[in-house]
């Protein structure tokens, strides 16, 4: 049997087979050496100058690059769509031309009315007065005048004869010429007088849709504003052509450049959105908003109908030519 020492004596490596390993810790240091001089190279390859990364390029923008340009639009189609307000072309509003009282309103709010048809009347009794005392003046003045050339025929006949003197006759002529100058100014007062009694009775002066009724009966109406809020009225009645309507917008100014004049346009109002409109670019405001960024722009409505109501809003495409 073998001991154990003789079993150990086995397992001992002869001293001509045992080896040194070369070189181990200063490999093991380059290796680390490369790695951390490798790092600071890529560091340095994605920074720019300034010490801020370089942008890489992503998925996303490559794919964009490649996607081709949008075709321009069809004659037709919309290239912006935004939104605005009806309103009247002509929005008027009747105020007298004197200082006066309504004697009679005969329109109420949302009336059609007829050119030249009565709206208002206002208390002419004055006025009246005056057109008789005129006409009385006027024909006194007629009556002057017929006395003045009977007189002066009378003097001609004289003066042939030798009767009367020359001095008779030029003074005759003279109450002539004075006779006839009071008429022209008779005849003015009449025309005068019946200027202010025709303003007594306001008409109106387009057919159009009565917007507001800003008077009643026995209310002291003026001409301007003296100040104030409780002052007389100014106005008595504001009406519009409800069939010349167009649609009043604030343009964005980066929008400008897709609009122009007389370009078409399709309207349709908020409230009766399958309702469809052709209008036309009417006006280009020539000056802009500085603080909102924005240009007014008002579209022309074609054949408008009673679903376009005054101050509702209403949506605007603008058509490729």
């Amino acid at each position: 049997m073998t001991t154990s020492s003789e079993k150990l004596s086995r397992l001992e490596i002869p001293g001509d087979k045992k080896t040194r390993r070369q070189g181990g810790p200063q490999l093991i240091i380059a290796i680390v050496l490369v790695a951390l001089l490798g790092g600071a190279a890529v560091f340095l390859l994605t920074r720019n100058q300034d010490g801020k990364p370089l942008p890489t390029k992503s998925a996303a923008t490559t794919a964009k690059a490649t996607v081709p340009p949008a075709p321009p639009p069809k004659p037709g189609d919309a290239v912006l769509t935004v939104s605005g307000y009806v309103i009247p072309h002509e929005r008027i509003e009747i105020s007298p031309k004197f200082m006066g009282t309504v004697k009679s309103i005969n329109v109420k709010k949302g009336d059609q009315v007829k050119k030249d048809e009565i709206m208002v009347q206002l208390e002419d009794d004055e006025y009246r007065a005056r057109l008789l005392e005129a006409q009385g003046r006027f024909a006194l003045a007629e009556a002057n005048l017929t006395n003045a050339e009977i007189n002066l025929k009378r003097q001609i006949d004289l003066a042939k004869e030798h009767v009367d003197t020359q001095r008779a006759l030029d003074d005759a002529k003279r109450a002539r010429d004075a006779a006839a100058a009071e008429i022209n100014v008779a005849k003015g007062q009449v025309d005068l007088a019946q200027t202010y009694l025709g303003w007594c009775t306001i008409r109106a002066p387009i057919d159009g849709t009565i917007l507001e009724k800003l008077v009643d009966p026995n209310e002291l109406v003026v001409p301007q504003s003296f100040g104030g809020t409780r002052g007389p009225s100014t106005a008595l009645v504001s009406l519009a052509d409800l069939n010349d309507l167009q649609i009043e917008i604030d343009l964005n100014e980066a929008d400008l450049s897709k609009i122009h004049m007389k370009q078409h346009c399709r309207v349709s109002p908020e409230a009766y959105p399958d309702k469809k409109y052709a209008g036309y670019v009417a006006e280009i405001a020539p000056e802009a908003n500085r603080s909102k960024g924005t240009l007014q722009i008002k579209v022309q409505v074609e054949q408008p109908d009673q679903y376009l109501t005054p101050e509702l809003t209403a949506k605007v495409e603008f058509l490729a030519d």
